[in-house]
């Protein structure tokens, strides 16, 4: 008999709530419990980054359906209730969900609460992950390297910040690379006030400022649970593709005005092609921070070298983007290929990692 599985996702709509570029509202004050309780005044198109395209939805469910039943499960108000009716074997999440600064656990603390597995990190990680602060305090903690910062709930935090300049800036609860655009790296504290005061004005959330990282950065994608957890081949950024004098800053511009489909930003190199020496070291840290975490099945980890050339830590993505289309800069799917997975095997080798985690059986197997 199949095995039976739900796919949760978040469609992003054709057509934004705002136009692109409008000016948001001014919050009355940055609530960090909350995270701006409605998002419907976010930039575009920061509303729906974190949600995925039709044809992604598309591309998971057809590779899913080689290996189980597959169930459209769309994480709006209703799926509490359809995911109660319809009771899957376990849900493969891409959710990314929409209020809140715990927005990403929604489905798995859904899941949990009707007793239904799932794929992916539970929702304090996934929690955790989303809160820049929390996850650099536990990286800290457990002696994964990530750069000095403070948080700012206002503008008059920023003035006080004693941390050396350059710096680097950005909100506390946000994913997709919202809010990160060339003029986060602060040279002063001019600089510094003035970005600080604008991401707390557009997001309503507090500001996360630490200390720049001026190397090599990477992101690395990993696989697995425990002892078989693995890295993919590693992703380099290649910041001499940015138009010439823009800082080697991977934000807002990049991914939006200097890239398309039709024009790509030749920017991510895979295989990174660096000695084996930092590679090592790259993918000993990108571990590192997954297990500190607790990370499960799949996670991304972005790393940059600081002027030492040591890795360190940015932030963890453990409901990574996956693009089907390989003319996209979507770095999971671009480092499975580099490893000789196509698309179609990336999703059915996560699913059936996330398999054997829940049942203890081999979700290839039973199809074979």
């Amino acid at each position: 008999m199949a095995v039976r599985i739900g796919l949760a996702f978040n469609l992003k709509p054709e057509a934004p709530a705002n136009p692109a570029g409008a000016e948001p509202s001014s919050p009355t004050s940055p609530d960090e419990s909350s995270a701006r309780a409605l998002r419907d005044d976010l930039p575009q198109p920061d509303l729906y980054a974190e949600w995925d395209e039709p044809a992604t939805i598309d591309a998971v469910e057809r590779a899913l359906g080689t290996v189980g039943q597959v169930y459209r499960l769309e994480a709006d108000e209703s799926f509490p209730a359809r995911l109660a009716l319809i009771r899957p074997d376990f849900v493969f999440n891409i959710a990314e969900g929409l209020y809140g600064p715990n927005r990403e656990g929604h489905v798995p603390a859904i899941c949990e609460f009707l007793g239904i597995p799932y794929h992916a990190s539970d929702p304090l990680t996934l929690g955790l992950s989303l809160d820049k602060r929390r996850a650099k305090e536990v990286l800290a903690y457990r002696g994964v390297p990530t750069a000095p910062f403070v948080l700012a709930r206002s503008p008059g935090d920023a003035r006080k910040v004693d941390l050396p300049f350059p710096l680097f800036v950005k909100p506390c609860f946000e994913g997709s690379g919202k809010g990160v655009s060339v003029k986060s790296l602060c040279r002063n504290r001019s600089q510094l006030v003035r970005q600080v005061s604008k991401l707390l004005a557009t997001y309503a959330e507090p500001v996360l400022i630490e200390t720049y990282l001026p190397g090599l950065e990477f992101t690395v994608a990993v696989l697995g649970n425990g002892a078989e957890a693995r890295c993919l081949p590693i992703v380099g950024m290649r910041f001499d593709t940015l138009p010439a004098g823009a800082p080697p800053i991977y934000g807002y511009e990049a991914k939006w005005l200097w890239d398309s489909p039709s024009h790509p930003l030749e920017i991510f190199d895979c295989p990174a092609h660096i000695p084996e020496a930092l590679a090592g070291q790259v993918r000993a840290v990108a571990l590192a921070a997954y297990h500190a975490l607790e990370c499960r099945d799949w996670c991304r980890v972005d790393i940059r070298c600081d002027a030492a050339n040591r890795p360190m830590v940015v932030e963890l993505n453990p409901l990574p983007g996956i693009l089907p289309d390989p003319r996209d800069n979507s770095c999971f799917p671009k480092a499975a290929r580099a490893a000789g997975m196509g698309y179609d095997d990336l999703i059915r080798t996560v699913a059936d990692i996330a398999w054997r985690r829940i049942s203890g059986r081999s979700l290839l197997a039973e199809v074979a």
